[in-house]
């Protein structure tokens, strides 16, 4: 049985710890940065290249089997399995990049990088399902803060790329061999499960706006230190000193456990031992004779009889013929559900059609940003997708903290905030179709708010209705949108388009080659077709919001998160 260890200190101690798991996490998200080797070293070409492309998206997304783990197994092994399948995904890679052994067949790199991408899936449900039980009163702050340092791991990855490995991608891919795997054994016993943080704590808040704080801090340092690299030439010592400070900046969130052992907050007569804290999952026992309990308790059991004596009696009662047993009653929201529970549940798939329009349009973007910034006459589209990243951390960042605050004082589902950014999305989408001058960089920097939203709301909204027993699986299946939007919007309906205009615009026969498509016909079909999704997918969640409104009265009626009662039969 998985144990967890007490104390107030343990979980800011597992949640620095995650923040540096999370940066990790974002060697997904680097594939641009190595991939011109493949093309350099190994001679593919285009076509070869962007399926290896749909590789680092498979792997990335399909965690189906770290979310049934993570009922199963410690965070320690998740963390382990996650660090080994980078080792040897990122290794193979390497081998045949750095042109250690002969050019591998073309099938073994493309399976080396889908397991070097489904690290991430492995190492992202350690931290994000231990964390989240571990703070149950505070799921959307910590979904914020975690999704919003990987948010900005692309940039920490780009500034070691540059300044430190001389944008050399055979060093870059043993970096990521060595470096994520030491990365994870350094910290893997930090990640785990502890007792659970009461949100009581008045010192929560402020040490909860420290790590925000710091993080932007660290945003802001990168986009900053990124776009002064474009601009002034830069010696190696200055850079040097530059991701220095970038490490010392991720280390903040550390502080915090640092100074509870400094200076230790006296406990006060209210806060008792045996304080229930805010999940159906969840338990806080005193009076063992070890410092260890359950990780995981049936929300089964009512808050009201803790010592299961109404139960017992309740038992015997029908042995003795007395009582007529009754049949065990499905879960409600906001309690436990098992997976195939929910997947009978419109609010699952309702969440999962608002996820999917959310994020598969927005990835097509991304996915297409420099081809979208040279049909609109921009020539350099890095600064486009630093704007991009930049603001993209600050909607994870931010989606987290205000929906968390909005849903305390005023019981507001969180998937309003899905909402009023879908209905965003059209105005932007729009505003792509249309390619009106002078908004192409403002456009750019609010759809990464918008996109980056969803991300900080999927997770504490799945936890809240579907319990977190099964957190891990239901976030994993989640994050099956992401390939899927890829495949349909980006893949299918934007390059069949931005092909057949680049095949009008040089003539016939130039299907697949190297030539742009200038102007705003190369996207206005799909981005018109995207802001039609979008609209479908506003009023979706306009649905959604209202029918689970009653959830988040009951779990937060009283201003914070409490156990929803389960029935005594």
């Amino acid at each position: 049985m998985l144990k967890v260890k007490e104390g107030t200190r343990p979980p800011w101690v597992g949640l620095g710890a995650a923040a540096w798991v999370q940066i990790a996490v974002g060697n997904a998200y680097t594939f641009p940065l190595y991939s011109p080797a493949f093309k350099s070293v190994l001679g593919f070409n285009q076509r070869q290249l962007t399926l290896l492309g749909v590789a680092n998206d498979i792997g990335e997304n399909v965690g189906l089997l770290p979310g049934i783990a993570s009922n199963k197994l410690p965070p320690w092994l998740i963390l382990f399995i996650g660090a080994l399948l980078c080792f040897l995904g990122f290794g193979v890679l390497w081998l045949a990049i750095s042109q250690t052994i002969p050019p591998p067949p073309y099938f073994v790199l493309w399976i080396a990088l889908v397991i070097a991408a489904n690290s991430c899936a492995w190492l992202t449900t350690s931290i994000l399902v231990t964390n989240m039980r571990n703070f149950p009163a505070s799921r959307g702050t910590v979904a914020g803060i975690l999704k919003g340092y990987g948010g900005i791991s692309a940039a920490v990855f780009t500034e070691v790329f540059r300044a430190v490995l001389n944008n050399s991608p055979s060093n870059f891919l043993l970096f990521l061999t060595l470096g994520i795997p030491a990365l994870c054994f350094s910290v893997m016993f930090f990640v785990r499960p502890c007792t659970p943080a009461s949100g009581d704590n008045p010192a929560e808040k402020g040490y909860f706006l420290f790590i925000q704080v710091s993080s932007v801090v660290l945003g802001v340092y990168l986009l900053v230190t990124t776009t002064l690299d474009y601009i002034l030439p830069i010696n190696q010592i200055v850079s040097y000193i530059l991701v220095v400070v970038m490490v010392l900046l991720l280390m903040a969130p550390l502080a915090i456990p640092l100074k509870m052992t400094l200076y230790p907050r006296k406990a006060t007569e209210a806060e008792t031992p045996e304080q229930k804290v805010g999940s159906s999952d969840w338990q806080i026992q005193e009076g063992k004779e070890d410092n260890t309990t359950p990780l995981l308790t049936s929300s089964s059991t009512s808050a009201l009889d803790p010592d299961g004596s109404s139960e017992v009696s309740r038992l015997l009662a029908e042995g003795e013929g007395a009582v007529v047993p009754t049949k065990k009653r499905r879960p409600r929201r906001g309690e436990d559900f098992k997976f195939t529970e929910a997947l009978v549940k419109a609010d699952f798939w309702l969440l999962f059609f608002v996820y999917f329009v959310g994020v598969g349009t927005g990835v097509t973007v991304v996915n297409n940003l420099a081809q979208v910034g040279n049909a609109q006459g921009v020539e350099d589209t890095s600064i486009l997708l630093s704007v991009f990243s930049f603001f993209n951390f600050v909607g994870r960042l931010g989606g987290g903290m205000v929906s968390e605050h909005f849903v305390r004082t005023k019981t507001i589902p969180r998937t309003i905030w899905m909402t009023f950014t879908q209905i965003v999305m059209i105005i932007l989408y729009l505003l792509f179709a249309y390619a009106v001058n002078g908004t192409l960089y403002p456009a750019i920097a609010i759809l990464g708010i918008c996109y980056g939203v969803q991300f900080s709301i999927l997770i504490p909204t799945v936890s809240e209705l579907f319990g977190l027993q099964h957190f891990g699986l239901f976030f994993n299946f989640m994050c099956l949108v992401n390939p899927l939007g890829a495949l349909l919007f980006s893949a299918l309906l934007a390059g069949t388009i931005y092909d057949n205009e680049t095949a009008k615009q040089h003539g016939l026969g130039l299907i697949g080659s190297s030539l742009t498509c200038l102007g705003p016909n190369c996207f206005k079909v799909t981005f018109l077709v995207l802001a039609g999704v979008s609209a479908a997918g506003s009023i979706t969640s306009i649905i959604l919001t209202i029918r689970i409104k009653p959830v988040y009265q009951m779990l937060y009626s009283g201003g914070s998160f409490r156990l929803p009662q389960a029935s005594v039969h």
